[in-house]
């Protein structure tokens, strides 16, 4: 019986809620050369995962998470004034830094003003998301996890999901693309089932409208963000 994974963690333009619409793996091997917080690899991780990224954190964080016994995650401290307080291992707290304030693109260390406010306990780090990350960890053990360019992974037949940071709000990463170009030519050169996903004006493959998404509620009120894609 399949199993409905929920994030580990939430990721500034993350793409879980998104996954669903997007066509199914053709391949039994899926690969996410910008893994994140690897939202459609979480809608088909029975498949044979392989998760690619530059960010350490990111790469971090998986490694705990495919590696760690379930029973120590369902140990970590569930309160949290300060994660530099916690007497646990650096990728524990840089994933407990990503429940405190949720869609940003590092980890923080202190709650943000949403989880301060008690409305929403469930969405963010405490008892409920320490017990469901400790459940799912048992459906991933078989994931991989690399940090490495882009450029240097393998070309495998593999359905590759590509999502990176976007060309016109990429600079909210921690590591932005400086080219395009060299992407595009990669993307097209993959074998096998090839998603790409992108914003609305992106020119650099020929995108196609794909869907209007929910991005995060702001200062302003809820956010969307026009996404496109490119199937191949």
């Amino acid at each position: 019986m399949t199993v409905l994974l929920r994030p580990f963690f939430t990721f500034y333009g993350a793409k879980w809620r998104a996954a669903i619409h997007y066509p199914r793996p053709e391949f039994p091997r899926l690969i996410e050369p910008f893994a994140g917080s690897a939202g459609y690899a979480l809608r088909h991780y029975e498949r044979d995962v392989q998760l690619y990224d530059v960010d350490p954190i990111v790469v971090g964080i998986w490694s705990y998470l495919i590696r760690t016994p379930s029973r120590e995650i369902r140990n970590l401290p569930a309160h949290v004034h300060h994660v530099d307080d916690l007497h646990v291992c650096q990728e524990a707290r840089w994933l407990i830094g990503f429940w405190l304030n949720r869609g940003t693109q590092c980890p923080v260390k202190t709650p943000g003003a949403w989880m301060r406010s008690k409305q929403y306990p469930q969405q963010f780090w405490g008892t409920y998301v320490r017990r469901r990350l400790a459940l799912q960890v048992e459906y991933i053990r078989h994931w991989r996890v690399r940090e490495l360019h882009y450029l240097r992974v393998p070309n495998h037949a593999a359905t590759w999901f590509v999502d990176p940071p976007y060309h016109r709000s990429g600079l909210h990463y921690s590591f932005p693309l400086t080219t395009y170009r060299s992407l595009a030519r990669w993307c097209q050169a993959r074998m096998g089932q090839i998603i790409v996903c992108e914003q609305h004006g992106a020119d650099w493959l020929p995108f196609v409208p794909f869907r209007t998404l929910k991005a995060h509620n702001g200062r302003y009120g809820k956010q969307t963000s026009r996404e496109v894609v490119y199937i191949q």
